[in-house]
């Protein structure tokens, strides 16, 4: 294989299972071939594919957590508390789309009855005036808005709350979230992730504390495969 071409592959064996050791097919040191192994706090080991990005030059560590296996959710769900635990918080928001995932399993382990979701569709009773524009990394196109519905306002309106998301990549859905609850009054202690993807969201997302289970950073093509650049890599938690 050279540089020309990508070590990637299909994803449909990854985020299903958690190991004691980096997987024999898999490196666990630089250069990496088509996954990235992730260390979580319990000691076990998540292996991410890695998606070569459209510039075909760099790669970044994935997690889809909707195609995940009930083990490795609710795994993750159990670090994302304890790391959620620390804001002390009233309730938690969930951002979309892949932060629902984890959002009610973090405030079932909270003891909360419920969580608050955002979401991007627009039900015919949502006020615009409760919606902020956002873009991702994953989800580039234009014209899409983050809503609350109009009926969860009682059970923000001063409070204060976690988000918790999948993970933080640009920065850009946790900002609108935060402009978007800032609008009525919310308290907003932090947010709490899976995964950073890299650390080029720190400097948009600077005022919000960040908590994360693992961080992963971004990868530059080699001959060999992937090498991570260590300047990119988040600090964890």
């Amino acid at each position: 294989m050279t540089a020309g071409e990508a070590y990637t592959e299909t994803t449909t064996g990854y985020w299903q299972e958690l190991t004691p050791d980096v997987p024999a097919r898999f490196s666990a040191t630089a250069p990496y071939r088509f996954g990235y192994p992730v260390t979580l706090p319990c000691g076990r080991i998540l292996v991410l594919p890695l998606r070569r990005l459209p510039d075909g030059d760099h790669a970044v560590a994935s997690l889809i957590a909707n195609q995940a296996s009930h083990l490795v959710v609710a795994t993750l769900a159990d670090h994302m508390a304890t790391q959620a635990r620390a804001f002390d918080a009233e309730i938690i928001v969930g951002l979309p789309t892949l932060g629902l995932a984890f959002a009610s399993l973090v405030a079932e382990r909270f003891g909360q009855p419920r969580y608050v979701p955002l979401g991007y569709s627009r039900k015919f009773w949502y006020d615009d005036a409760l919606s902020e524009p956002v873009t991702s990394i994953t989800s580039p196109e234009a014209g899409k808005r983050l809503r609350l519905d109009p009926n969860l306002l009682p059970l923000l309106e001063g409070r204060r709350v976690v988000l918790v998301d999948d993970a933080i990549s640009t920065g850009t859905t946790a900002i609108a979230a935060v402009r978007l609850l800032q609008k009525i009054g919310v308290d907003i202690a932090g947010m709490v992730v899976a995964m950073k993807q890299t650390n080029r969201w720190q400097a948009l997302v600077a005022a919000l504390p960040v908590r994360a289970v693992y961080g992963c950073p971004l990868f530059q093509r080699s001959e060999a495969g992937w090498m991570p650049l260590v300047e990119t890599q988040p600090a964890i938690p």
